[in-house]
């Protein structure tokens, strides 16, 4: 077999939860390209209908969007359940969905540090545990991937996200748990930890731009697609005995 046909993901059903922009929507033209049928999972902000028609008029491929709050048990059952109804399976489930606000520790509410960790952290749980059930349920295994953070490793400045560090480093382990738990089911299940990547939510913050790039060895943001390899790789049979790993893609931060 040719190396790259280990990438290939024909026949294959990808959850993408965040998928309407950003990170998810570049994975999920990964995932189309590779030659999966794709599900875009998002909140329906107004982006969601036009991402899916996007990615359909250019790539001609199959593609479903579904309106999902990855922090209601009910909205994400749901949305497998529709799933299911209309292409029978799930092999791949991205947890990308995510948020951030700006606000010190001593300054925020309970109700915001706890809305982060709903998304965040609930959102994975939730989106994974009930990809998980389907893949177990249909057998032949799957892959999960939880999009972590570098500032699982790190905490960030100038800017005060310390709610956000923590949701995403309980991410990371919950991908750990969940790859020993999911193993004798044949179910892989890595994190991807992105450093400062120039998505639509990242752009206007042009403040912490030119303090942010002193403190990467490679001067700059990197871009959503420099991503998409890598959850390509995560998600296919290239990485059949790669589980429980978390892999970080930013710039060399987190090497100094």
């Amino acid at each position: 077999m040719n190396v790259l046909d280990q990438f290939r993901l024909d026949g294959k059903v990808a959850v993408v939860t965040g998928a309407s922009c950003g990170i998810g929507k570049r994975v999920a033209l990964g995932y189309l390209q590779a030659g999966a049928r794709v599900v875009l999972a998002a909140l329906d902000d107004g982006h969601l209908a036009a991402t899916q028609k996007e990615l359909q008029q250019t790539h001609g491929a199959e593609v479903m969007a579904v309106a999902c709050d990855v922090s209601s048990q009910v909205s994400v059952a749901d949305m497998v359940s529709r799933v299911i109804a209309e292409w029978g399976r799930i092999d791949v489930a991205v947890c990308n969905a995510g948020i951030v606000t700006l606000r010190g520790l001593d300054e925020m509410s309970l109700e915001e540090f706890e809305r982060i960790q709903k998304v965040n952290v609930s959102g994975v749980f939730l989106t994974a545990q009930a990809c998980a059930r389907r893949m177990i349920a249909q057998g032949g295994g799957g892959s999960i991937i939880v999009t972590a953070s570098m500032s699982a490793r790190v905490i960030n400045t100038p800017q005060k996200i310390g709610h956000y560090c923590a949701s995403k480093a309980a991410a990371m382990q919950l991908a750990k748990a969940m790859a020993v738990e999911f193993a004798p089911h044949g179910i892989r299940v890595n994190s991807v930890s992105p450093g400062y990547i120039m998505t639509e939510l990242v752009e206007p913050l042009t403040e912490f731009h030119e303090l942010w790039k002193p403190q990467i060895p490679m001067r700059r943001l990197g871009k959503p697609e420099e991503l998409m390899g890598l959850y390509v790789y995560l998600a296919s049979g290239a990485s059949s005995y790669m589980t429980g790993s978390d892999v970080v893609i930013d710039g060399g931060f987190t090497c100094v």
